[in-house]
């Protein structure tokens, strides 16, 4: 039975918030929780979306955090298709989209991240698209269909993870495939020279055209359908569609209407929280793409926008919530799945931070883990098609202290062996 003394409301319909959900009612919680979601379909996870179900591998059932009956079953009043447009923080409120005003006693905001568009001539053609919701990964997987059986061109702005993913599953359709990008080589500020070159061979051993050092500048069409894509330095491409995977935006607007503390976009931008996921105001917190998090390990603030970050990132907002002592410091995790490549990715390694990368395995076989290093001490490692060995990546990361680099590249000597 529900207690209506205290209500707990989370605005963000997504992995993030459903899983803060699951946990208030999992830790013992028995006031009202209210969750709040902007789209129509139930709460889900987005790696799906540019992975196994893009290529059709996976049913849309598959994708969803809970079964839809899980909410009612667990009394959390799940609030499809309504917009949060205002927080009064003295009232303690959330107004809705339609007027309605929630009262709140604490409140999560888990609003996540958007697209970044392209502000360029043509994005408005029938054949631009963005993949972050179900209903883009679902027009997406019938147009790759379709430029697979018709031997139709996808160009994609953009060679990060996203962009890269959907080149793999448009080239597993047929569809021939153009990936522009401004920096020299794909995933040029994660995995930096060193290791992006791998990403570049093995897409273009599947027939990806590359065209690096340029931005898109115009997309040409037709009667309202897509006929090329012009690059800065004159190029023309030609496309019958366009994927713009150029990142994505925290999507702030409501925290900072209300007043919220802020972190600066050449900082990551987001949602300024601190190691417990608390904002400014003592009564609100945030948690997953759009919360930029003061990092307990790194010392510094990371927002991170990936899938093991919502995971872990309402459940540990949850439990503050209720008043328990939180320090989140995960390790940062992604994975990502393209062709028969896997790989998993843990820690943090921006431009500049590291001077060294160890590889150990064998690259050329695409089989090997690759570690950024700063003085010695292991700042991120990146596991490719080698597997069971994220725990200890994750705690060479995590003790800061140096190892021996001709150990760490050398296959032979235990990963376990080199953690203090």
């Amino acid at each position: 039975m529900v207690d209506a003394d205290q209500t707990f409301v989370i605005v963000g319909g997504g992995l993030a918030g459903a899983k803060a959900a699951e946990t208030l009612r999992s830790e013992g919680f028995t006031g009202r929780v209210i969750l709040i979601c902007d789209e129509r379909d139930h709460p889900y996870e987005r790696p799906p979306l540019s992975k196994g179900y893009l290529l059709g591998k996976e049913e849309r059932d598959s994708v969803f955090v809970h079964e839809p009956a899980w909410y009612a079953g667990a009394e959390v009043e799940l609030h499809l298709g309504q917009v949060a447009d205002g927080i009064d923080r003295a009232e303690r409120t959330v107004r809705l989209g339609d007027g309605t005003l929630v009262r709140y006693d604490k409140l999560l905001l888990a609003t996540g991240a958007e697209p970044r568009r392209l502000d360029i001539p043509g994005t408005d053609l029938a054949g631009v698209h963005h993949l972050r919701r179900l209903a883009h990964a679902e027009r997406l997987r019938g147009v790759l269909a379709s430029l697979g059986r018709d031997n139709g061109h996808l160009v994609i702005a953009g060679a990060g993870w996203i962009g890269l993913e959907v080149a793999a599953a448009a080239r597993e359709y047929g569809a021939e495939v153009t990936v522009v990008e401004p920096a020299p080589g794909p995933l040029h500020t994660v995995l930096g020279p060193e290791v992006g070159q791998i990403f570049t061979d093995l897409h273009a051993e599947r027939g990806v055209r590359f065209h690096f050092g340029a931005r898109l500048t115009e997309i040409i069409g037709q009667d309202g359908l897509v006929l090329a894509a012009r690059t800065d330095d004159g190029e023309e491409h030609p496309a019958h569609d366009v994927l713009a995977a150029i990142g994505a935006a925290p999507r702030t607007a409501l925290a900072e209407a209300a007043g919220l503390e802020m972190v600066d976009r050449s900082a990551g931008g987001g949602i300024a929280v601190d190691a417990s996921l608390r904002t400014s105001d003592p009564d609100i917190y945030a948690t997953g793409d759009v919360a930029s998090v003061q990092h307990p390990l790194f010392g510094t603030r990371l927002r991170v926008e990936h899938w093991a970050n919502a995971l872990n990132g309402g459940p540990a907002a949850a439990r503050a919530m209720l008043g328990h002592e939180v320090a989140y410091d995960r390790v940062p995790y992604f994975f990502s799945d393209q062709y028969d490549l896997g790989m998993e990715f843990s820690g943090w390694a921006p431009p500049g931070s590291y001077d060294q990368v160890v590889l150990r395995g064998d690259a050329g076989k695409r089989e090997f883990i690759a570690f950024w290093l700063s003085e010695g001490r292991v700042l991120a490692g990146m596991n490719v098609n080698v597997w069971d060995v994220t725990e200890p990546i994750q705690d060479l990361v995590r003790s800061g202290t140096p190892v021996d680099p001709e150990a760490l590249g050398d296959p032979s000597v235990p990963l376990t062996d080199l953690v203090p």
